[in-house]
């Protein structure tokens, strides 16, 4: 209770604040009455101390020191039947209690401090009781919206129509959560390197200047991350203001659990896409048609081309010795999704393991999309050493033509992050180079390498299934022979004269020779692309 409010008590009747007026908005826990001499070992924060200054009467210089060590105990104020012994205040003490804001009233002689002590205790408990009872009413009314499932928005809409004023909810970061209508501001920018929050503090308030000028006050909400959320209140709260203080405490304690929710559900939506993609790579999935419905679960639409980067941190074995191994993990982890979600490209995450995984949607242009993505995971590198002292390292792979061929995709990207480290390299972002002719086939369009292999071998067709068959290995094993007939007579166990009759034959019926190189360069591919079309 603020000593002012407390010296509206009817036992305060006839009382005279005679010294420190710009004190009185001092909060009063406790009221003693002491006579004692050695009344300084026993000052408490937020005590009134009144006393009948008996020991003070022919001791003008202790009432100084008295007064001078309330204003370090952070006491509430003194009050003094001055005329019971001192009969005047001396001026040095006036002076003093001016200088220092601690408030000095003058009692009647009348008023026994007694009645002082139990009425101003019976008053400062009346009203811890009503705060008690308006907490609990507070509490249970946002808990109540939390039970029927209303969510954050609704909460702080309720919170900002309690208060008078808008609400905004940030992460540990000062990354937005939520807001009110109509508020968005960019603490983020505005207060990165420049905010902290007293450890010990209930909450804080601090004031824009510029263009942005506002004042707010801002309550920790405390999860089971390390750091906290913030809870901005878009105005000044007093200290004194009681009854705010404890609606905004009581709903960042209600945000707090279902921000605990929240995270338990996502962590579990986290768990599945990650199994999900280790399954997929390590081909567990038993036709493409469930890889396509399950893809699309998790944002992997089938008609798309995809970039697959996967990142590791630099020297990791020495960075997860530590026992907080887990939520280190998971810190990196949000900073990396807070980038993906915050990107203007469509972007997916996973993780596997130590590493993490994300598949970049490619539109248009490849070439720009791939430096599209080179920029972001600069990104990312420059916020994880910035925020963390942490470098990590990525592998590119080439652009997937659909999401049926991620898996060899992150084989790419990890053969390429596997390079650079092999390099010595630290903070590096490492391209993959295909080095054989089925990994450049690869990144041709799915429909146009199908397209271009049935238009090489058309004319086969129309043979009955055996003859297509036997005509297409001894091409096959011709060609492989480097056009040996002798060679290819002797792995396919035939005559030389079969040999020459079943080419003539593929010659007749594909309308290619087999002497003219680029037809046979045609034909070499087509085998390629063959092999390619029957492992998907």
């Amino acid at each position: 209770m603020l000593l002012e409010n407390l010296l509206r008590l009817p036992v305060y009747a006839g009382a005279v604040v005679v010294a420190g007026n710009n004190g009185l908005n001092r909060e009063v826990d406790t009221v003693n009455m002491m006579d004692a001499p050695d009344i300084i070992p026993y000052l408490k924060k937020g005590g009134l101390l009144v006393t009948t200054g008996f020991h003070l009467k022919d001791n003008p210089p202790s009432l100084l020191e008295l007064i001078t060590e309330m204003q370090k105990q952070g006491c509430a104020g003194l009050g003094i039947k001055t005329n019971r012994f001192l009969h005047d205040l001396p001026m040095e003490a006036i002076q003093l209690a001016n200088e220092l804001n601690i408030p000095i009233i003058d009692i009647p002689v009348e008023t026994a401090l007694g009645d002082i002590v139990h009425q101003s205790l019976s008053g400062i408990l009346d009203m811890r009781t009503n705060e008690l009872h308006q907490a609990m009413k507070t509490h249970q009314h946002f808990t109540n919206l939390i039970v029927n499932g209303q969510g954050l928005d609704i909460i702080l809409e309720s919170l900002s129509v309690l208060i008078s004023s808008p609400v905004t909810l940030l992460n540990h970061q000062l990354r937005q959560i939520n807001s009110t209508k109509g508020m968005s501001y960019d603490f983020y920018s505005l207060l990165t390197g420049s905010f902290s929050f007293l450890p010990n503090a209930g909450f804080t308030s601090f004031s824009l200047v510029g263009e942005n000028r506002r004042t707010f006050t801002v309550f920790p909400v405390y999860t089971h991350k390390k750091k906290p959320s913030y809870l901005f209140i878009h105005q000044f709260i007093p200290p004194s203001d009681r009854t705010t203080v404890l609606t905004v405490e009581q709903a960042a304690n209600v945000i707090a659990f279902e921000l605990m929710k929240e995270n338990a559900l996502r962590q579990k939506t986290q768990r599945l896409r990650n199994e999900f993609f280790t399954n997929f790579i390590n081909g567990a999935f038993s036709s493409s048609e469930e890889i396509l419905n399950r893809g699309k679960e998790f944002g992997l639409i089938g008609e798309y081309r995809y970039f697959c980067a996967v990142g590791k941190l630099d020297n990791f074995e020495k960075s997860f010795l530590l026992s907080e191994h887990q939520s280190e993990k998971e810190h990196i982890y949000d900073l990396i999704e807070e980038s993906v979600h915050a990107s203007a490209e469509t972007m997916q995450l996973f993780s596997v393991d130590n590493k993490y995984i994300i598949l970049m949607e490619t539109k248009g242009n490849w070439k720009e999309n791939e430096k599209d993505f080179h920029t972001f995971l600069t990104t990312i590198q420059s916020t994880l050493f910035l925020l963390l002292n942490k470098t990590i390292s990525f592998g590119i792979s080439n652009y997937a033509e659909q999401p049926l061929r991620l898996p060899d995709a992150y084989k790419e990207a990890m053969n390429a992050l596997y390079y650079g480290t092999t390099l010595g390299n630290t903070q590096f972002i490492e391209a993959y180079q295909p080095k054989e002719v089925p990994e450049i086939l690869r990144m041709l369009p799915y429909e146009q390498m199908k397209q271009f292999y049935q238009n090489t071998f058309k004319g086969l067709v129309t043979e009955p299934k055996k003859d297509y068959d036997l005509l297409l290995q001894t091409l096959s094993v011709y060609l492989e022979s480097h056009c040996q007939l002798s060679e290819t007579a002797k792995r396919l166990f035939v005559h030389r004269n079969t040999v020459i009759y079943r080419l003539e034959k593929c010659e007749e019926l594909l309308g290619r020779s087999l002497k003219d190189p680029e037809q046979t360069l045609c034909l070499r591919i087509g085998f390629q692309i063959k092999a390619l079309l029957h492992n998907d």
